[in-house]
């Protein structure tokens, strides 16, 4: 928090400012230990710390930046922010069943190792040997997405349908909102009012969604009174949106958007940058700390179309913890995405 310029008495600063106070209005020189005076200095010094604390944290809670997770939420409401609830995946799996089966809603399926549980939502008949079935996660959150083709197993039998199902897509799961993403919608909001339409107002938008962390618009995509807006999702092992992501966010804009505009929500291409490096110390910590600083780096500064700068890759490969020196053998020039694609990591050979 910023230096108001008052400092806060201690509590022994406190007890002898009380202690002084006292001796000063019954006019005496000094109080005995076990006075009543005394315990009546320490007793009084205790209140008004607790009272001085109560007022800090009270500080701390008036400005949105230094507020605490509840208030947080607070302020951001007063300005239509809400945060994002945590949201559970949803898609299909294939079961291969006989011809006639049919596997019930409410059948649950589980991920190995007691990974979640995923709910058939409707009946659904074999057709062609095969159950195309629509399930959801038990449990919302960021982990309950699967990548195509993970197994799933029936936890209870179905007689002529085999007990493993394969994910199709599954996907859409988001953990809830961090204090510094709803924080960085609440400045945003307050820096840039809305105005009936304007490019920060699609990307204000499109950030309400769950799972979105980041967005991208473009006038005029497809001529006059058209938008084009491109998003991902950093919380996931790929940050490009399925079908669905773009599905759900291009409804939720067709609802805010002028009447006129034309708005056309797209996913950017993953552009994978494969990277060789030779590191000093090279262990496994360390080639790890190497790849989590890459991710955040591109996290940070890859954009559809955008350039990356070896100088700023090797930055980024600099603060990772324990990393002494390096050497990026590739790429050997800035890399330049194309349009409509992002890069992302790709392959990382480590070289001795």
């Amino acid at each position: 928090m910023a230096d108001t310029g008052f400092t806060r008495a201690g509590l022994p600063e406190l007890i002898e400012q009380t202690c002084a106070d006292l001796l000063a209005r019954l006019g005496l020189d000094e109080l005995l230990r076990r006075a009543d005076g005394e315990v009546q200095a320490r007793v009084q010094g205790a209140a008004l710390h607790s009272v001085y604390g109560y007022i800090d944290h009270l500080a701390r809670q008036i400005l949105p930046d230094t507020a605490d997770a509840a208030w947080l939420e607070r302020h951001a409401s007063l300005w239509g922010v809400v945060r994002k609830a945590a949201t559970a995946a949803a898609g299909t799996v294939n079961i291969t069943a006989a011809a006639g089966v049919t596997v019930p809603a409410g059948t649950v399926l589980q991920r190995p190792g007691g990974g979640g549980d995923y709910i058939v939502t409707a009946d659904v008949a074999a057709i062609g040997g095969t159950v195309v079935a629509t399930v959801q996660a038990a449990a919302a959150g960021a982990a309950s997405n699967l990548p195509a083709g993970a197994r799933l197993t029936l936890v209870s039998p179905i007689a002529g349908a085999q007990s493993t199902a394969v994910a199709v897509d599954v996907s859409g799961g988001a953990d809830i909102e961090a204090d510094a993403d709803l924080l960085a919608r609440l400045l945003a909001r307050i820096r840039t009012p809305p105005h009936g339409g304007a490019a920060a107002d699609y990307e204000t938008w499109a950030l309400e969604v769950p799972g979105v962390t980041r967005a991208w618009v473009y006038p005029y995509h497809q001529g006059v009174g058209s938008v084009g807006v491109a998003f991902v999702c950093d919380g996931r092992a790929s940050i490009i949106p399925t079908p669905a992501d773009v599905a759900l966010v291009q409804a939720h804009l067709d609802g805010l958007r002028p009447v006129t505009a034309a708005v056309l929500v797209f996913a950017p291409v993953a552009d994978p940058v494969a990277l060789s490096i030779r590191l000093t110390p090279d262990s496994t910590a360390t080639r790890a700390a190497v790849t989590a600083e890459l991710r955040d780096f591109l996290a940070r500064e890859a954009i559809p179309g955008g350039t990356l700068y070896l100088s700023r890759l090797r930055e980024a490969i600099s603060q990772a913890a324990g990393e002494y020196r390096h050497e990026l053998v590739a790429p050997v020039a800035d890399v330049v995405a194309p349009a409509g694609r992002i890069t992302t990591l790709g392959a990382i050979t480590w070289l001795t």
